[in-house]
């Protein structure tokens, strides 16, 4: 039998028809076939790495900063809104007799009236149109300095226009812009900004804002105004009291501290320190208005919570404003008072400035130290007390 090679297999079970099986070369696994159905390489998951706290925490800070630059942005919206309606409030004969505004009030002086009005006051010396509180607030941002000047509504001054007569008829003779033009030609302050604060619906302002702290000086005891109870209790009911101290107060709490008119545990209390307790109440307003805890609500309240509120100032001033007076403090800042000797005059009530007024003012421009009312000068004595101080 030959033993050449045969171009066959022969198999046990005898000789096959058919393609003789040839031995393929094997090919990569990791590699498929070019038409794509060879065989693939299976893939491997990877366990999923947990966050790190570093990662959390990064993550955690970038959701709070854009939470709260949306309620930021929101916030100042609401608040721009209620800023343009105090706006749309103001006479359009104010601006022209306010003084130009140098710069940002954020880098530079600028001097604003603060008028307080009260409608509901009952008092026949005051008609219901007079401004009760006039007070001017100086800010000198290059020296942290707040400076407030307090004008009694009963000194005597002239008017253009209109004669000799108490500074609080201005407001009913001409409105806020012959106020800013009697209190200019007064003092040879220049006035850039004004700002009308309505008592008679302070109290909901003063509400949404969380209340006020107010430092009362003295104990007090009121006399018998809007009695709070029933006939038959307010026949044997005394008068409102508040002790001495910082005191928290809520609306209606702060209008009658503002408005009380005679303190029955000291015949000195006059409409001068009505006046002060007045001012008093604006300056915690301001303090709680333009601060951090007020700025959390403005998207729910912003645009009523000025309400009571009458201003040239734009939203954008009143923002710098508000960085000014916290930089600043209460604690440094300078309190003036203009004033002069009580007499009467046609009947009424008035008070005749002296030569210390010139004093005041030239130490409400940093141009004189501070000076406390003379010795003997009396209780409406000008001068100036610095922080927490006390006049005598």
């Amino acid at each position: 039998m030959p033993t050449e090679e045969k171009p066959y297999r022969v198999y046990r079970g005898g000789r096959t028809k058919g393609k003789v099986p040839l031995e393929r070369p094997v090919r990569a696994r990791s590699r498929p076939d070019r038409n794509g159905r060879g065989p693939r390489q299976p893939k491997i998951r990877r366990p999923r790495r947990r966050w790190g706290w570093k990662r959390r925490l990064g993550v955690g800070l970038l959701v709070l900063l854009v939470l709260a630059t949306v309620w930021g942005i929101a916030g100042y919206l609401s608040f721009r809104h209620g800023v343009e309606k105090a706006n749309a409030r103001l006479d359009q004969s104010v601006p022209p007799v306010l003084a130009n505004q140098s710069g940002l009030l954020l880098s530079n002086a600028t001097t604003m009236l603060l008028l307080g009005r009260d409608h509901e006051n009952t008092d026949q010396r005051v008609g219901l149109n007079n401004s009760d509180s006039i007070m001017i607030l100086r800010t000198d941002p290059s020296r942290h300095r707040l400076v407030y000047l307090s004008v009694p509504r009963d000194l005597r001054v002239p008017i253009p226009g209109h004669g000799e007569d108490r500074i609080n008829s201005a407001f009913p003779l001409g409105g806020a812009a012959l106020t800013i033009r009697t209190i200019q030609n007064l003092t040879g302050l220049e006035i850039n900004h004004v700002m009308i604060v309505d008592f008679r619906s302070f109290k909901s302002l003063i509400d949404n804002v969380g209340g006020i702290d107010v430092n009362v000086p003295a104990p007090i005891l009121s006399n018998k105004f809007d009695c709070p109870y029933k006939a038959s209790r307010c026949a044997s009911w005394q008068g409102y009291r508040f002790q001495k101290g910082t005191q928290h107060m809520n609306g209606q709490r702060a209008l009658i501290y503002s408005r009380i008119r005679e303190n029955q545990l000291d015949p000195a209390d006059s409409d001068i320190t009505r006046g002060l307790r007045q001012q008093a109440v604006i300056r915690a307003v301001m303090a709680k208005l333009l601060g951090f805890g007020t700025v959390l609500k403005l998207p729910f309240n912003g645009d009523s919570l000025l309400n009571p509120l009458t201003t040239d100032l734009s939203a954008w001033q009143f923002t710098q404003l508000g960085w000014v007076l916290k930089r600043a403090g209460q604690k440094n800042a300078l309190h003036c008072r203009l004033g002069g000797t009580a007499t009467s005059i046609g009947g009424a009530s008035v008070i005749v400035g002296n030569e210390d007024n010139l004093s005041v003012v030239q130490m409400v421009t940093g141009r004189a130290a501070p000076q406390p009312p003379r010795p003997g000068s009396g209780q409406y004595g000008p001068g100036c007390v610095v922080g927490n101080r006390q006049f005598r």
